[in-house]
């Protein structure tokens, strides 16, 4: 009785008129949300907030600081074992076949009072929508970095840290408005000792929902118009200063006089003016006395997976009896090349042979590439005492990227032309059920977005794969026109489809092949370039640009 109860309450809350302040409207969300709640009950008597729990024992060191520093934390789908870790699922495309976003990241907002349990709600919703790539933002990462003279009041407990002033929405908009467009971003690391931000920021990237969560989560009317669902978790204040005193105590190493002369003369009433009044905005409220997780999860599982589906089979489909774009580049077919392609096509071939030449062929496609990269005039001495008119590259750096597994055999040759070149990789997969690529892992060198990127990829055949990295690398703020994408072997249709996204990308390989068939497979192709390279064996439905391996 007690749920159904607290039940009404909520569809009370749901279809109250003023959730519609500012304009934003939310009965689709709600509509989907009444058609699949799902309740977890935890009795507000439970003994892990009882007071004697809450406090901490008598001791004659100094307390524990567990956590001083803000959190965000981004979740991906991974089991990790005692020898390595293992990603089970991936990200599906965020794009279309145009190469543009073609949805946004779903934002959930999360706003109570100070320890009402934001972060504990904010899990049970990461457990209960089973959604790879969920990213948790929390507001505290936000705080403003103070002045000197602010941080005597701080430590004295007479600085407002319970204000919409201590925060600094313009940065929070900043980088929530980027997440949920699908960017990488770096999230600020505040530090409660100091009340400063530390040097090193934690980058982010790849949110398919976004969890975000503070004091002030609503009090800001552009951080409104970025949230698509908004909860309120409503707790007895009681129970509210009991874990602050827990929290500030064991985990921010402060005394309990000073918390409870911060909480009246601070927390409390900010509660009461900023924090309370924006209930009315939720669309769903967490009741006083229990917790309830109360979540749409098939609508958030259907808002993401929607237009995942056929973004394969439309590049498939695009682009035919097209003349090739200018943006290609193929490497001269000598009788040389055209040798060591039928050595590596004939299904004959021993690994140790496909292997040489692959590699000869690799170091040519390397070398060819490195001729687009921008040059300027550099004028030597020679031994003998004479100029030298030569060139030089003009850039910061040169970056390469594979897109694993096949993508990494051509790193050795990158790194035996380009001295001290920075490497990154990614990861991905195609998902067996729906037959669409999927990212599961990336790392990139810091500061990325400042170099000529080399993506490798030994088959490209619909394109699909290539897409993706491409689109990682843009979502990190690489220049199009710094981006070569570098394959052995392509085919038209997989050209046709990464030149009319991405009409700035440089395209570079060593031979392209007319055809694809219906399981898009090269024609004639070259086979399962990572099986025949690593003396795997090829699954029944393996695709050429190798995104069909599992995890290793």
């Amino acid at each position: 009785m007690i749920i159904i109860s607290k039940f009404m309450s909520i569809q009370r809350v749901l279809n109250n008129s003023e959730c519609n302040y500012l304009g934003l409207k939310s009965s689709r969300i709600i509509v989907e949300l009444t058609a699949s709640f799902i309740l977890l009950w935890f009795p507000s008597g439970c003994s892990e907030d009882s007071l004697d729990r809450l406090l901490p024992p008598v001791s004659t060191g100094l307390s524990p600081r567990k956590r001083t520093t803000s959190q965000c934390k981004s979740e991906p789908p991974l089991l990790r074992t005692s020898k390595r870790t293992i990603y089970t699922a991936g990200r599906p495309p965020w794009y279309n076949e145009h190469g543009t976003q073609s949805k946004e990241a779903f934002v959930i907002g999360l706003c109570g009072g100070s320890a009402s349990g934001k972060t504990t709600v904010a899990r049970k919703i990461i457990e209960a929508l089973d959604v790879p790539w969920v990213v948790l933002l929390s507001m505290d990462s936000f705080y403003k970095v103070l002045t000197p003279e602010q941080q005597a009041l701080a430590a004295s407990n007479d600085y407002n840290f319970d204000h919409p002033d201590a925060f600094d929405f313009g940065l929070l908009v900043h980088i929530l408005r980027k997440l949920k467009q699908g960017k990488s971003v770096k999230i600020p690391v505040y530090d409660f000792t100091t009340h400063g931000r530390q040097k090193e920021w934690k980058t982010v990237y790849g949110a398919s929902v976004i969890i975000f969560e503070g004091i002030m989560s609503f009090a800001d009317k552009e951080l409104l118009k970025l949230l698509d669902m908004k909860i309120f978790v409503d707790t007895d204040s009681d129970i509210r200063l009991v874990r602050r005193l827990r929290r500030d105590i064991t985990e921010r190493g402060r005394d309990i006089e000073g918390v409870i002369k911060q909480y009246n003369k601070f927390v409390k009433p900010a509660f009461e003016q900023y924090i309370e009044p924006t209930m009315r905005l939720a669309d769903i409220v967490v009741p006083r006395g229990l917790y309830v997780f109360v979540c749409g999860s098939q609508f958030v599982h259907s808002d993401i997976l929607d237009y995942c589906y056929g973004y394969r089979a439309a590049l498939a489909s695009a682009h035919q009896a097209q003349p090739l774009p200018q943006t290609l580049s193929v490497l001269e077919s000598t009788p040389q090349v055209r040798g060591m392609h039928t050595i590596i096509r004939n299904k004959e071939t021993s690994r140790d042979e496909f292997i040489f030449y692959s590699k000869r062929l690799m170091r040519l496609l390397i070398e060819h590439a490195l001729s687009f990269l921008p040059s300027q005039p550099h004028v030597v001495q020679t031994p003998q005492g004479q100029d030298y008119e030569g060139r030089t590259f003009h850039g910061k750096r040169i970056t390469g990227v594979s897109i694993l597994r096949a993508g990494e055999t051509m790193e050795p040759a990158l790194r035996a032309v380009c001295k001290d070149v920075r490497i990154g990789k990614i990861l991905i997969q195609t998902n067996q059920d729906t037959g669409e690529p999927e990212l599961h892992y990336l790392r990139l060198p810091k500061d990325i977005s400042e170099d000529y990127v080399i993506l490798m990829d030994c088959t490209v055949s619909t394109g699909a794969a290539a897409m993706m990295a491409v689109r990682v690398l843009l979502d990190h703020d690489v220049q199009e026109d710094k981006i070569l994408l570098l394959s052995l072997l392509m085919a038209e249709m997989g050209v046709h489809s990464v030149a009319y996204a991405f009409p700035q990308v440089k395209i570079i390989t060593t031979a392209v092949d007319k055809k694809v068939n219906d399981v898009f497979h090269i024609i004639p192709g070259i086979g399962n370039f990572g099986d025949r390279y690593f003396g795997t064996d090829a699954p029944q439905d393996w695709s050429d640009e190798e995104t069909d391996e599992p995890s290793y």
